[in-house]
Formats: structure tokens, C-alpha cells, sequence
């Protein structure tokens, strides 16, 4: 399922499907699925601890680092889709809104290349 031809629904789908053959549904209440996506992104974090910009955009260079780092991100991803469903909030939508309000907030012309907080 790569991400050309994988729809948020498809993944969101297959996520519910899995924690549903599994009964999980009951453990799956936003704090937990919150404290869970924390944790997961911990544990991404993980790879990149103490490491400068520049090693950090080569650590997936390593077969065995980034198939690790493709793992946490793939618990990661599952989580935030499973909170999602949980909550009943459509990630498309959201993630849609979000992108037309952060370039009100952060114009091109006067971000292009920078950070300013």
C-alpha cells in the first residue's frame, strides 16, 4: 500500500480493522490513544537524540536505522488514525484547513527561508 495509492480512509480503515479483530475498541479512549501517540513519538525521538541537523537527515541511510525508524513512525501514523476514528475527526479536512491557515499566519514573502517565532 504505498502512499501514491493509499487513501487516509484506506489507513484509517485498516487501523480499525485491526484493533476491532482484536477487541481493543474498549482501551481506545482519547487519553489513552493521546498518551500512546506520545509515547510512540518518544520513542521516534529516540533516533535522534543528542545528533546535530545535518547526521539526523542521514540516519535513514542505514537499512537496519531506517527500517527502526520506519517502524516508530508507522506506530506513530497508527495512533493519530486511530484517534481520529476514536474522536470522529476527518485528518483530510483538518489537515486541509490547517495548511490555509498556516499560510495566512506565515506569508511566503516574508518566511521563504526563514523561522521567525
Amino acid at each position: 500500500m504505498p502512499d501514491h495509492s493509499t487513501t487516509v480512509a484506506e489507513l484509517k480503515d485498516a487501523v480499525r480493522r485491526f484493533a476491532d479483530e482484536r477487541a481493543w475498541g474498549q482501551f481506545h479512549s482519547p487519553k489513552n490513544l493521546v498518551m500512546g501517540l506520545a509515547i510512540e513519538t518518544a520513542e521516534l525521538m529516540e533516533h535522534f537524540h543528542w545528533m546535530d541537523c545535518e547526521p539526523s537527515r542521514r540516519v535513514t541511510d542505514d537499512p537496519a536505522k531506517r527500517e527502526q525508524v520506519a517502524e516508530e513512525l508507522a506506530d506513530v501514523a497508527c495512533y493519530l488514525f486511530t484517534l481520529s476514528n476514536a474522536l470522529g475527526i476527518d485528518l483530510s479536512d483538518s489537515m486541509t484547513a490547517k495548511l490555509v491557515k498556516n499560510a495566512a499566519k506565515y506569508p511566503i514573502e516574508k518566511y521563504r527561508g526563514k523561522y521567525e517565532a
